[in-house]
């Protein structure tokens, strides 16, 4: 385990917090040149070959634990692929080079490109199926809001910790049809949804700052990888998050089981999505409440990324100029 001596920055922040932000702004700057143009696989294989050329360069040993898929589905960044150089700490990965496919394809707000990386042995092994979840920003009461609990329960009981009425509370929900009684649930209880058509990862940070998103809670069932992103921006900027991985078949099972997950009932909160020291970044591709997306001028390339550090809470937000505008072909 990496230690962090009294006043000092971690060993993760200290070396690699910056490393992590040029891989996700080379994803995003790789996608954005495709926006608007209906093309979901291309942009998405953009921002892999982009995000895997930069990480192929850190001094790291770095092991894939949530990437493209398992190894007999994705060519590259696939469960289980070592990344870097094999010259410096030794860390698990998570990424989403682009997070919003269909959000990049037709130039709507909310695609980012992200990643988060870990100290080795600490980020759950989550295979690439659905996860049910739950999650809220950070200032309140422990287990204010339960996965197992109805809708209309949770909202209610967010809204008194909040000292609000159930009517000024907003959730964020996937709109899939799976989600139609839970839509009408919190509706019910007075909330208003706002829907998103893709962008797990990015729902769930939305929860941390209401006030400029306009987003209260998250809930329904979305990607399992994006659920172990979305807990390590948790981990790092605060925040409370329940999941469940949705394990109804036996196929499903089998693969769970074969990734070390022994009980396809177990309900995880944040620090058994994410147990140790973790770096979290994201940069836009298209804009959205949270970030702004990759601008392009005659010479030079403007990016805006977030950057986040469990150890220390840093959030540091970073707009950079690319005056190198080659360097991004």
């Amino acid at each position: 385990m990496l230690s962090k001596p009294a006043g000092q920055h971690s060993g993760l922040e200290r070396v690699l917090s910056l490393e992590i932000v040029r891989v996700t702004e080379r994803a995003a700057v790789a996608a954005a040149r495709l926006r608007g143009r209906g093309a979901e696989k291309k942009s998405d294989q953009a921002a892999l070959d982009a995000m895997r050329r930069e990480l192929s360069g850190l001094a790291i040993n770095g092991t894939v634990v949530i990437g493209e898929g398992e190894m007999d589905e994705a060519p590259m960044l696939f469960i289980g692929e070592k990344v870097g150089t094999g010259l410096g700490p030794n860390v698990y990965i998570a990424v989403d080079p682009l997070e919003g496919t269909t959000l990049c394809a037709k130039n709507m707000p909310g695609a980012i490109g992200t990643l988060t990386m870990a100290q080795e042995g600490t980020l759950l092994h989550a295979p690439d199926i659905y996860m049910d979840k739950i999650a809220v920003g950070p200032g309140y009461p422990k287990n204010i809001v339960d996965l197992d609990a109805p809708a209309e329960d949770n909202i209610v009981n967010l809204a008194k910790a909040k000292g609000v009425k159930p009517e000024t509370i907003t959730a964020m929900i996937l709109d899939r049809p799976r989600h139609a009684d839970l839509i009408a649930s919190v509706r019910k209880a007075g909330a208003a949804v706002s829907l998103i058509t893709d962008g797990d990862v990015a729902g769930v940070i939305h929860t941390t700052d209401p006030e400029k998103t306009g987003i209260d809670i998250y809930i329904g069932i979305g990607g399992a990888p994006e659920g172990v992103l979305a807990a390590a921006a948790l981990r790092c900027i605060g925040g409370q998050m329940q999941t469940r991985l949705v394990l109804d078949t036996e196929e499903k099972r089998n693969r769970a089981s074969k990734m070390g997950i022994k009980d396809p009932r177990r309900k995880y909160q944040i620090e058994d999505m994410v147990r140790g020291e973790c770096l979290f970044a994201a940069t836009g591709v298209t804009d959205g409440p949270m970030l702004r997306g990759v601008q392009f001028g005659r010479d030079m390339i403007e990016t805006e990324t977030v950057v986040m550090c469990s150890t220390s809470g840093t959030i540091r937000w970073i707009r950079a100029e690319h005056q190198l505008v080659d360097k991004f072909k």
